[in-house]
């Protein structure tokens, strides 16, 4: 009898095997690379990061631009495993430009390189919190009356989405809106960080104790310098003291810090905004052991402040910059006419009035305590009055000023003064040529004598033919005049010219 021949099973087997095998691959793919599973990694790695704060810093330098930027710069003793791994450098300001910032080891600069690295300003907050864990399992709390008695329940809620709000799986209830009065989370996912931190990856070939700097800069840092003129009764002299108002806004603190602030026009990209300065107060008095050290640095002037100092986040300080005493002042009255008076017809019974305009100038010298190249600013200008009280009487805006220079300050206009103009002829001599003759009326109700500049922005080509006082052509296209005027008194300027337009 023929025995049939068995078939084999090794193929049945090997297929079942196979199977078997992809299907676990396939789960251990999925394991691998689902979104909860990359989550958990991602913890596992940030776990085994490095970290530096505060608590690591020895010495801290900013250098603030009157630009509203600063240039940080933070050296800080680590101790750094050996090969590559991960730094969480915190602490630092969240303004921070990343594409500025420099790292570097100190003590072995060789030993310690960058590999990448990344700013990381996704921030712990509530709303951000939830968004994260969508997908997963939330506590929801809430609170309920039963018998006069405020009961707390617990509800467990898979978070299905966060657009626009929040949706729930509550058992088989898909629920909307903001369910509960608090919500609880088992952790902290590990892409949110409580502060703005700048995540490295380095690889360290040296030893494990590093001396490290990082600069960087960073924006809404800002400063300006403020004034406080105190002139005396008699107009002669004046103390002035300067200021430093700074403001960090930065999103950091910065303590125990080496000061230094930079003057000058910088030429930078468009960013950014500016700060307000906080008003200083009027007598406030500048102390010498405070003062900045000054010196040129290529086209500005840096200000080094004699000690360390520290400013918090949020917080608007002032500093002594410079203080000067028994300055030598002048008081001037200016009166402008204007351009268009020479090219009109105006009816000579009606005298036009011009403000007189008043204004405190003194010389940036070293003799007079000051001789420091003057930041721009603001200049507040006090004078006692008769029983010695101290008020306020205008205030003006200075531009950078060297040393030698003369400062002018703007206070307003004059009350006892007054200025009255007159057109008396206006005659056309040829075609582009006129003749015209004003009669400028001075009256000082002062009980002191003055002296009035009169400036006349005359243009075209023109001659004097004839005036009443001295004048000095300032300029191709004007003329000035100093007019005395009594005390109680009247003064009249009159002049004529010949102009061709």
């Amino acid at each position: 009898m023929k025995v049939p021949r068995r078939k084999s099973s090794l193929p049945f087997a090997w297929f079942t095997a196979a199977t078997i095998m992809a299907l676990l691959g396939a789960r251990l793919l999925y394991a691998t690379h689902s979104p909860q599973t990359q989550e958990k990694n991602s913890a596992d790695a940030t776990a085994d990061d490095q970290s530096t704060s505060l608590n690591d810093q020895t010495d801290l330098a900013v250098s603030v631009y009157n630009s509203n930027i600063a240039l940080v710069r933070d050296v800080r003793q680590l101790l750094l495993p050996a090969g590559p791994f991960r730094l969480k450098f915190m602490d630092i300001a969240a303004t921070v430009n990343p594409a500025t910032v420099h790292f570097r080891s100190l003590s072995e600069p060789e030993k310690l390189g960058v590999i990448e690295q990344n700013y990381e300003y996704d921030l712990l907050e509530p709303a951000k919190l939830l968004h994260k864990y969508v997908g997963k399992e939330v506590t929801l709390v809430r609170s309920y009356q039963e018998n006069g008695t405020t009961k707390r329940e617990e509800v467990k809620a898979a978070l299905l989405a966060d657009n626009n709000g929040p949706v729930w799986k509550i058992g088989h209830d898909i629920v909307t809106g903001m369910y509960a009065e608090s919500y609880r989370f088992p952790e902290v996912p590990a892409n949110l960080f409580d502060r703005p931190t700048l995540l490295m990856s380095l690889e360290n070939s040296g030893a494990r104790k590093h001396q490290i700097e990082a600069s960087y800069l960073a924006g809404n840092l800002s400063w300006n310098a403020d004034y406080v003129l105190t002139v005396a009764r008699d107009d002669k002299a004046a103390d002035l003291d300067g200021w430093v108002t700074l403001a960090n806004n930065s999103g950091t603190a910065f303590h125990n810090a080496r000061l230094q602030l930079i003057a000058g026009d910088l030429n930078r990209l468009p960013v950014g905004g500016r700060t307000d300065a906080m008003e200083m107060r009027a007598m406030a008095k500048a102390s010498p052991a405070a003062n900045f050290q000054q010196e040129s640095f290529s086209e500005y002037h840096l200000y080094t402040l004699g000690r360390r100092t520290s400013v918090e986040d949020k917080e608007t300080k002032q500093i002594s910059l410079l203080q000067g005493s028994g300055v030598p002042v002048e008081k001037i009255f200016v009166v402008n006419g204007q351009n268009f008076y020479y090219h009109n017809q105006y009816n000579p019974g009606s005298p036009q009035k011009d403000p007189v305009m008043v204004f405190y100038k003194f010389k940036n010298e070293e003799k007079t305590g000051l001789g420091m190249p003057l930041p721009a600013g603001n200049v507040r200008v006090y004078q006692k009055d008769s029983k010695g009280g101290v008020l306020f009487i205008g205030e003006d805006h200075i531009d950078h000023t060297p040393k030698e220079e003369t400062v002018t300050v703007h206070i307003g206009n004059a009350f006892d003064v007054i200025a009255e103009r007159k057109q008396t002829d206006y005659k056309r001599m040829d075609t582009h040529v006129w003749e015209m003759e004003f009669e400028i009326s001075l009256r000082n109700h002062k009980d002191a004598p003055i002296s009035v500049e009169v400036n006349e922005p005359i243009g075209g080509d023109w001659d004097m033919l004839s005036s009443t006082y001295k004048f000095t052509k300032t300029a191709a296209w004007a003329s000035q005049f100093r007019v005395p005027v009594d005390r109680n008194g009247t003064s009249v300027l009159k002049y004529r010219i010949r102009a061709k337009w």
